[in-house]
């Protein structure tokens, strides 16, 4: 049996590396087959997951011999964080290893959706229709208020790269003390006053009972009118019947959400975007880029090799 089992998609020269160290087992596909996953998951002392695999009370008792858990990226809640720490099992996420291809993903997509129409034309310019007033319609990213939720790693850089684009950069953090170095980069605001006050407000914070439905319709009410929302943190920390109403009342002036309540998509979901035009939907991908995944791959790499090689 293997020593390592990685159970998603994996940078492959890097998985590859590792195949020709130790005993690994790769199947990208494995987080969907529970009963083979818990199989294989007798012997190992390692496992490296992305946000699929459930990590739970279940497989941590078919797995006895698990010493890390390697996350490539930096979200836990698949992982059952309590019954790990209870096991003495090490959980290892990514940190700050996708924060850029996050940040790009906002910078781009908020972009997009100040300028309303005008990058979704390519059908009607092709079928000869030539509406300037339409298509030019848009506002610029600089000057505008970049409103960031949850200013760690992710959100810091977000920030960065906002501040470069000549945006007004402000923060909320729950968490964050007073004295960090960070808010050096970004005003700090409470959260009404970040919704009620910024041009562009993106999410990066994690799924917790705190924070699930933070924003929801008490939230897009105070919004300004034309405000754009981008989610690439959490399904659950949006409210999304309240999103899609937002978006159709036309309140809110666009969305980009790359993660949802319930992944894939289900039909409730479906049913409640269809016909939505100010709306990016993507599939959990915001962080993952080539250049990410070589990065989170080599980074839960390192830190099985240094589990593997220890003494003991």
């Amino acid at each position: 049996m293997a020593d390592v089992l990685i159970s998603e998609f994996m940078d492959r020269p890097t998985a590859e590396e590792l195949i020709a160290e130790y005993d690994v087992h790769w199947d990208p596909e494995l987080w969907g087959k529970r009963d083979e996953l818990l199989s294989l998951a007798a012997d190992i002392r390692v496992i490296i997951v992305r946000n699929a695999t459930q990590v739970d009370e279940e497989l941590l008792e078919a797995a006895p011999n698990l010493k890390v858990v390697a996350r490539m990226g930096v979200g836990l809640d698949n992982i059952d964080l309590v019954a790990c720490k209870a096991r003495n099992i090490d959980v290892y996420p990514a940190i700050g290893a996708n924060a850029l291809s996050v940040a790009e993903y906002v910078i781009a997509t908020a972009m997009i959706l100040l300028r309303g129409p005008a990058y979704f034309a390519t059908q009607d310019v092709a079928a000869g229709v030539w509406d300037r007033p339409k298509f030019g319609s848009g506002v610029e990213l600089a000057g505008r208020v970049m409103g960031v939720i949850g200013f760690g790693s992710i959100g810091q850089v977000v920030g960065s790269k906002a501040a470069a684009m000549g945006m007004d950069v402000v923060a909320y953090d729950a968490m964050m003390p007073d004295d960090s170095p960070a808010w050096a980069n970004a005003r700090r605001m409470d959260l009404e006053s970040l919704i009620a006050g910024s041009d562009v407000i993106t999410l990066h914070c994690p799924l917790l009972p705190q924070t699930r439905n933070l924003i929801d319709a008490a939230q897009f009410s105070i919004m300004k009118n034309g405000a754009i929302l981008i989610n690439s943190a959490r399904g659950g920390i949006v409210n999304e019947a309240a999103c899609a109403a937002a978006l159709q009342s036309g309140t809110l002036g666009g969305a980009a959400l790359d993660t949802l309540n319930v992944e894939p998509i289900n039909a409730e979901a479906c049913k409640l975007f269809a016909g939505i035009g100010n709306l990016i939907l993507t599939p959990h991908i915001a962080g993952v880029t080539q250049e990410s995944n070589r990065r989170i791959a080599e980074v839960a790499a390192a830190n099985v090799r240094r589990v593997l090689k220890a003494p003991g």
